[in-house]
């Protein structure tokens, strides 16, 4: 019997290999960076071949530094970044272009056609997401008018549509010989085109947005047996996991029963909340996704609330304002204050996201006078975080009528005490980071695991999750709604600033 498990970790910017012991300790890690390409403002774009090559070149690394052959392993799951669309030839295998990124923008008039024909919501009550450039929808949409004859390519099948777990899946099961073309249920929930109910393609929306259903994967549980890895250093292993990077961090972090919830740091911050086997709906600025199905059980669900602007704001003050010259340096500059001396950054530099979702709004920086210095910028800086998800969690907990007893915390930001503890402040909250940060990865490795019986049952995962340090409380309640009511009167004085904006002669500088 094996006694290890991989996991590909395929995100935005990077793409990592992993391997697992039966403790869910980390054995192996080889991480590579991949282009971002730019071809114009707003259009983000990727190279699924160059993915597909790094991920390949880093299994065979990563197995090579810890002296293991693919034999070893009992099973490879994989977690991807959600949303980001590929269409790619099926006898060729080859892409007929570079992948659309999640954070691509070129659709806005697609989603606008949308929002006219259905309002703002869309097809929320259906597949839990409203229309946006987010999601996967309009993106083949694009892609499909964008490129001579690939409709009619598509209408035959000869023209596959995947998001990243669905194209390397194909290709290391043998690719244009004989790949599976599949996806899970919990990246399917994330391209406005899939039923959460009935957990299948919604056939009134593919019609409308004139998509063939002759293009898309079939759609599979996050962990079962799909397929044997074909070729390479992990010729042989089973295929036996597909999970979204966010979904993915939630089993990670064992958030295996309704009301748990998970955040994780990073350019963003993603809160997702377990709430059962049946979706929680959300006309308030929350998502409702699939969080998992587990192969023969009934699939699970999340509401899930985002934060634009989280580690990328301290990436502002050191790279624009040149407060910092290393990130990690943020919190020794606000422990150099006592308090934030009542000053708030809000940083809505495009728009404000959940739960308010104000285009309009722009960044403020609010409550200056001649006592405030660096340090209280940089503390109101990480205090914007715990700010935003104190909202998005207030709100989760209202919409769902769970009570959010614990925050399981990841990503670059949890290793930021001040702000840690100030979460835990402001939320109301035990904020809790495990031992293994590597909570995407250590998600895909324990639904592979589970699917290839490698570990029993969640009951035997929620045993190897580990804590390596927690934070409760310590904020009375009195100041903690004082903060919370000065908050929002920052938010205020973020909205309508587009709005307002001069144009033409209004705009020009004076002489």
């Amino acid at each position: 019997m094996s006694d290890y498990v991989g996991a590909i970790d395929q995100g935005t910017t990077s793409s990592r290999f992993m391997v697992f012991d039966r403790e869910a300790r980390v054995v192996a890690m080889a991480q590579r960076e991949h282009r971002q390409i730019c071809p114009q403002p707003g259009w983000v774009e990727h190279d699924a071949e160059e993915i597909l090559r790094n991920v390949q070149d880093l299994a065979a690394q990563a197995l090579r530094e810890a002296g293991l052959r693919g034999a070893d392993l009992a099973a490879v799951g994989i977690a991807n970044q959600r949303e980001t669309t590929l269409l790619w030839e099926r006898a060729s295998g080859r892409p007929l272009g570079h992948a659309l990124v999640w954070q691509d923008c070129r659709t806005d008039d697609l989603v606008q056609n949308i929002v006219r024909r259905h309002g703002a919501q869309g097809w929320r009550a259906r597949t839990g997401l409203p229309p946006a450039n987010y999601f996967s929808a309009c993106k083949l949409q694009w892609l499909l008018q964008a490129w001579p004859q690939a409709h009619a390519a598509a209408a035959r099948g000869e023209v596959l549509f995947g998001t990243m777990d669905s194209w390397l899946a194909w290709q290391l099961s043998g690719g244009a010989a004989d790949g599976v073309h599949v996806t899970d249920v919990t990246n399917a929930s994330r391209t406005n085109l899939f039923d959460i109910r009935r957990l299948a393609w919604d056939e009134p929306i593919l019609r409308e947005l004139d998509i063939p259903a002759a293009c898309l994967p079939r759609v599979i549980s996050s962990a079962q047996r799909i397929a044997r890895i074909r070729g390479g250093a992990l010729d042989g292993v089973q295929l036996c996991a597909l999970l979204g990077d966010q979904q993915a961090a939630l089993i990670g972090q064992a958030c295996f029963a309704p009301g748990q919830a998970k955040v994780t740091h990073g350019t963003g911050s993603f809160l997702l909340m377990h709430t059962g086997t049946t979706p929680v709906d959300s006309a308030a600025g929350l998502l409702s996704t699939v969080a998992y199905r587990f192969d023969g059980q009934p699939a699970c669900y999340a509401l899930e609330g985002s934060v634009a602007v989280s580690g990328s704001l301290v990436r502002w003050l050191r790279d624009n304002l040149g407060l910092i010259s290393e990130s990690s340096q943020v919190e020794a500059l606000a422990r150099s204050v006592p308090d934030n001396g009542d000053v708030y950054f809000v940083p809505a530099f495009s728009g404000l996201f959940a739960p308010h979702w104000r285009p309009d709004a722009r960044g403020v920086l609010v409550g200056l006078t001649h006592h405030a210095t660096a340090g209280h910028v940089a503390r109101a800086a990480l205090e914007a975080t715990a700010y935003q998800l104190q909202e998005v969690a207030e709100l989760m907990q209202h919409q769902s009528g769970m009570a959010m007893q614990q925050l399981r915390v990841d990503g670059g930001m949890s290793a930021n005490e001040l702000l840690m503890q100030f979460q835990a402040d402001i939320v109301g909250t035990e904020v809790v980071c495990p031992e293994c940060a590597e909570t995407t990865a250590l998600g895909a490795a324990c639904a592979a695991g589970l699917a290839a019986g490698f570990w029993r049952d969640t009951d035997a995962l929620r045993a190897l999750w580990r804590a390596r340090r927690s934070w409760r409380p310590r904020m009375p309640q009195a100041r903690r709604q004082q903060l919370r009511g000065r908050w929002q009167d920052a938010v205020q004085r973020s909205l309508d600033w587009t709005a307002n904006a001069p144009t033409g002669a209004d705009a020009a500088p004076l002489d």
